[in-house]
């Protein structure tokens, strides 16, 4: 008994477990062992359970809990294996991955000073167009050297979000600027039409690579490839909230292993418990994490934060403080010292201003680009609707734009001409949860329709309301009337900005999303709205049509 009480003293000690098979009881320790993973539990409805990539221990029980030891009890059947050599696994990845950049970038540098250089010089180099040779030379090492200084290699602006594609443009309009103005102040005789074919060239061709290269990474990691073994710190509910989040967008690349709940929780989350917030760096051994997030919670303050840093550091793990603000960017949001203290001001949104006004010019030049450039299609499409069926090839129906106010918008008609009388009937069958109507295989819908619908062709003669400014090119979904009269008050925020052909709702599953998730994708664009955002969907948009999911 004594010898227990030291034990007790000592800190908390691995959970011993068991594991009974058909011939004799077989225990296993937390602790080393020759052979075996981190656990692995199945997760709960709402999760989804990614297949390690090492064997695991078969199932065991859980560990009984002992008063006064710190240890809890587990929610549901875990086992603790050996830690896995995560952290240089994951280095191995972020290694590539930084070096198929840096290999990337240097192509396309080269490919632009070569494209520019024959496009105003053509294939033969000149005496005087041999200073041009070497800037074509020099451009794919000053390409780098800018993205280096924007820390546009930085890993923690890759993989997910748009500050990447902001940092990619600030390097090149830099190697811009200083072009432009070191031929100025030195009168280098510059040829501007090279200048403006290479520079914004590369940085457009930057951009696109950038986007390909991450759309790999997130095709992995929808394999379970590539993966951060996540320990997550708070109590029950946000952990349950955290993990369906993650568990539902897998690009982030957080697999949630494992969790620590405070003292007195039943753990009951459906995801193996570690122990309790003093037992986190037991936890990341245990679990083969590399990296903890901490939940907002009152238990947790500046000082257990700290000296919770202080066992992470050792091991590298990472530590990521989950902020209580949702869905606000991080563009928005500034750490200021104030006496010693750490303040965190959050901006406003910008709704108004210079970069609107950009927006604006943006998409109604785009729209006039893509009218030229789709004519043909529309024509082929619209004389095709009327030999499918008969009616007119344009739909016209009232929509909501921005504060309210009400427009006429343009589509292709992809229902019979009796759709709007014959939806009484078919009002039970809704399969949206939301104010949305929506059927998988609608009746109404022609034949021809459910062919433009699965690609978005219908959809094209909207860049007509683009063209007026009564939509964006990038934006909430357009609302009915009907729909907007049923909005709650923080649902009307979807309102404070014009609606978009495309917009976050699209890409990220369009009538698949449940109508919580559209509305809170729909918020996140409006608060966070930034050009990166809008070129980032643009993008996306691309995959999503020809992907074709939730598209009915």
């Amino acid at each position: 008994m004594e010898q227990r009480r030291d034990d007790d003293r000592r800190g908390p000690r691995p959970y011993r477990q068991r594991h009974r098979t058909a011939d004799s009881p077989l225990d296993f320790a937390s602790g080393p062992t020759p052979a075996g993973p981190a656990p692995f539990s199945p997760a709960p409805v709402g999760l989804v359970a990614v297949r390690p990539q090492q064997p695991t221990l078969p199932p065991v029980e859980a560990p009984r809990h002992r008063p006064g030891t710190g240890r809890r009890p587990v929610g549901g059947s875990t086992h603790i294996g050996t830690p896995v050599r995560v952290l240089d696994r994951r280095k191995g990845w972020e290694q590539r991955y930084l070096l198929t950049l840096l290999g990337t970038d240097l192509l396309v540098g080269a490919a632009a000073g070569l494209l520019a250089f024959i496009l105003r010089f053509g294939p033969q180099v000149t005496p005087f167009t041999r200073t041009y040779v070497l800037l074509s030379s020099l451009l794919p090492f000053a390409l780098m050297a800018s993205l280096a200084l924007t820390r546009a290699y930085d890993r923690r602006f890759l993989y997910v979000g748009t500050q990447e594609y902001d940092r990619v443009l600030r390097g090149g309009l830099w190697v811009i600027a200083t072009v432009a103005v070191g031929s100025y102040a030195f009168e280098l005789p510059t040829a501007r039409s090279y200048v403006l074919i290479a520079l914004p060239a590369a940085t457009g061709t930057l951009v696109v690579t950038r986007f390909l290269i991450r759309k790999r990474l997130h095709r992995r990691r929808e394999r379970g490839e590539c993966l951060r073994r996540v320990v997550v710190v708070g109590h029950e509910l946000a952990i349950i909230g955290l993990a369906r989040q993650l568990g539902r967008e897998r690009f982030h690349g957080l697999e949630v292993v494992g969790a620590c709940v405070p003292r007195g929780s039943d753990g009951r989350i459906g995801l193996p418990v570690y122990g309790t917030f003093d037992d986190v760096a037991a936890a990341v051994r245990a679990a083969g994490a590399d990296t903890v997030i901490v939940l907002s919670c009152p238990e947790l303050d500046g000082h257990a934060l700290r000296r919770m840093a202080w066992q992470l550091e050792r091991d590298e793990i990472d530590l990521i403080v989950a902020s209580a603000l949702v869905d606000v960017a991080g563009d928005r949001t500034t750490i200021r010292p104030v006496d010693g203290l750490p303040m965190l001001h959050v901006e406003h949104p910008r709704l108004s201003g210079g970069s609107r006004v950009v927006k604006e010019l943006m998409d109604r030049t785009g729209a006039a680009l893509l009218l030229v450039a789709f004519a043909p299609l529309l024509l082929v499409t619209a004389m095709a609707l009327r030999m499918d069926s008969p009616g007119p090839a344009l739909f016209r129906q009232v929509r909501v734009g921005r504060d309210g106010r009400e427009f006429v918008i343009f589509k292709f008609r992809t229902m019979y001409t009796d759709a709007e009388a014959r939806l009484a009937e078919l009002r039970h069958l809704n399969e949206h949860d939301g104010v949305l109507f929506k059927i998988r295989d609608d009746p109404r819908v022609t034949a021809m329709g459910k062919w433009m619908r699965r690609y978005s062709l219908d959809e094209l003669p909207q860049l007509i309301n683009v063209l007026l400014g009564q939509m964006s090119l990038v934006g909430p979904r357009p609302p009915l009337p009907v729909e907007v009269a049923a909005y709650a008050d923080d649902v009307r925020r979807r309102l404070a900005v014009k609606p978009g052909m495309t917009g976050l709702w699209q890409v990220s599953g369009r009538s698949d999303l449940p109508w919580e998730e559209a509305v809170r994708l729909d918020l996140r664009y409006v608060e966070n709205w930034s050009m990166s955002m809008d070129l980032l969907i643009l993008l996306r948009t691309l995959t999503a049509v020809v992907r074709s999911s939730g598209a009915y």
